[in-house]
This record gives structure tokens, C-alpha cells and sequence, in this order.
């Protein structure tokens, strides 16, 4: 069974920075194109990042929102994603989701937010307050 896992959320406040990880199991995440996504309260859900496999084109992609304060990076060996989150701001306050989408022609970062996923975690809720 296929299962994203989130993890690293918490209570942080502004200006701090925090990691979140997603473990994947059951796939083989290298073979995966992966999404960190974002939902805060009363809003709809966010793409905030997007980051290839090796095994498609190279590519990165952030929403300008987040663009030198967020970096997206992957582990193939650990079969594990990450979200390193600096200069957090109050609106940053959200459910963090991260997601996989097999690679396929044609799909590059910069449309991720238009994916249909094929996995998603649970979320990890991130909170920036002072």
C-alpha cells in the first residue's frame, strides 16, 4: 500500500524556520515527480513547490510567495522529500501536503499546481505565531 507521510510541522514563530519531510512507502519515489502543497484555514488548497525526478527533466519550481525562503529537495536513497521553510511568516500558517505524480512526457514543475496527483499524504500542520 502507498502511503506519504508528513512530518517536522509545529508551532514556530516569525522569522523561524522549520523541515518537513515526507517519507514515501510502497513506491519507489525516485520514479516520481513530488508537490509540497499548502491549505490554510478558510482557504483552498495551494501549490507552493515542485521538484523533478532525475529521471525527467531537471527542474524546481516555486510560487513567488515562497521563492529564497523555501527549498524543495529529495533523497532517492531514503526514499524521502523535504521542505526547508526559513523567514516564516504568519501567512505561511497552513496544512502542509506533499504529493507524487509519476513522471510522465510533457510534464515539467512550473504546471505542478494543474496536476492530478496520484498520492497524497496527510498532511503536517505548520503554525507561525508569536
Amino acid at each position: 500500500q502507498v502511503q506519504l507521510v508528513e512530518s517536522g510541522g509545529g508551532l514556530v514563530q516569525p522569522g523561524g524556520s522549520l523541515r518537513l519531510s515526507c517519507v514515501a512507502t510502497g513506491l519507489t519515489l525516485d520514479y516520481y515527480m513530488i508537490g509540497w502543497f499548502r491549505q490554510a484555514p478558510g482557504k483552498e488548497r495551494e501549490g507552493v513547490s515542485c521538484i523533478s525526478s532525475r529521471h525527467s527533466e531537471s527542474n524546481i519550481y516555486y510560487i513567488d510567495s515562497v521563492k529564497g525562503r523555501f527549498t524543495i529537495s529529495r533523497d532517492n536513497a531514503k526514499n524521502t522529500a523535504y521542505l526547508q521553510m526559513t523567514s516564516l511568516r504568519p501567512e505561511d500558517t497552513a496544512v502542509y501536503y506533499c504529493a507524487a505524480i509519476l513522471i510522465r512526457p510533457g510534464y515539467y514543475c512550473p504546471g505542478f499546481r494543474g496536476w492530478n496527483m496520484d498520492h497524497w499524504g496527510k498532511g503536517t500542520l505548520v503554525t507561525v505565531s508569536s
